[in-house]
């Protein structure tokens, strides 16, 4: 189980207190947040009854029927997303609620933080909620020391080598960041060095699962499945090359929709890539449309979920996907 990435406010740091407050707007730091609630309720009683709403499902009148005693005291989860948005009456209940909790109820509460339902959010932390930060990560040092937390958080030592450059070369998505330390920790023994991050990630016999990407977003069809065929037969993870694509096809969404004019220094602090990623992808996305990454990204999360069990032949879920990315680059080939 990995923990939150995230500043704890609360001394008190018990999975099971009557109320968690996760507050931020980073998915997976608030998904792991309400993650490790779940399973401590869970370990504690198997029959632990989750709900999982979101601020419009919670109407006025909802959190007495769900709170309400159960004739088995049964265990229960209340997860309530986007606690700012609830209504002015729903929040008015949820805050009656937190005054007096149920023993047996954990309710937990993810907030985007800001101004809008400050009161709430107020509310909560006057009540002694135990207290998670979940906020987004926009500079580089701070996604740095996410992934040496990862490192931490799976057992495993790696270099700060390693680390940067698993950063330089992922990017921004904290998903992605994750997925790839989890992914090394399991294919790799002992410490994690910089040269076992530089043949996952930048070049094994030219054939990487970034080569892969690279060709397809380039919409050179040939080359990336040429570049597939390799990078399978000499070990590379089928997810990793999922992952990358998948890398590739957003940062072409993210820089097509950035301000035109905009320097590469500039660029790369706002859309979280390095300088030397702005102008390979600069020049990678001609040819591109929106319509085109939507397909492409739609083409990626098919292969994804083929790769990790959902289909029969994952190379064939690749090349399938490869395909799919290189005709969106070059729509004009159809």
């Amino acid at each position: 189980m990995l923990e939150p990435m995230a500043t704890r406010k609360n001394p008190t740091d018990d999975p099971l207190a009557p109320l968690t407050l996760a507050v931020g707007q980073e998915d997976l730091l608030l998904d792991r947040a309400v993650r490790e609630v779940v399973v401590a309720a869970r370990a504690a009683d198997t029959d632990t009854d989750v709900r999982d709403l979101t601020s419009d499902q919670l109407q006025p009148g909802t959190l007495a029927e769900l709170t309400s005693p159960s004739l088995f005291s049964e265990r229960k989860v209340l997860i309530v997303r986007n606690a700012q948005d609830l209504s002015a009456d729903a929040a008015k209940e949820v805050k009656a609620y937190l005054a007096a909790p149920f023993e047996e109820i954990s309710v937990v509460l993810l907030h985007a933080g800001g101004v809008k339902g400050k009161g709430l959010l107020d509310a909560a932390r006057k009540a002694g909620a135990r207290e998670i930060a979940c906020p987004k990560m926009t500079k580089a040092a701070d996604r740095l020391s996410f992934v040496r937390g990862e490192f931490r958080a799976l057992g495993r030592s790696a270099t700060p080598e390693a680390c940067q450059n698993l950063v330089d070369a992922i990017g921004s998505d904290l998903r992605e960041l994750a997925s790839a330390a989890a992914q090394l920790c399991a294919d790799v023994e002992g410490t994690i060095d910089e040269a076992v991050v530089g043949r996952y990630y930048t070049g094994r016999a030219e054939a990487s699962s970034f080569t892969v990407a690279d060709r397809a977003v380039e919409g050179r069809a040939a080359d990336a499945l040429e570049a597939l065929r390799w990078s399978l037969s000499t070990g590379v993870a089928p997810v990793l090359i999922t992952s990358a694509l998948a890398q590739a096809v957003r940062a072409i969404g993210k820089l097509a929709s950035a301000p035109r004019g905009a320097r590469p220094g500039d660029l790369a602090r706002d859309l979280g890539m390095p300088p030397w990623k702005i102008d390979r992808v600069r020049q990678q996305m001609r040819g591109w449309s929106a319509d085109g990454v939507a397909d492409a990204l739609r083409a990626v999360a098919a292969a994804d979920a083929g790769v990790k069990g959902g289909g029969d032949d994952p190379e064939y879920a690749l090349e399938k996907a490869v395909v799919a990315v290189a005709r969106a680059a070059r729509p004009q080939r159809r």
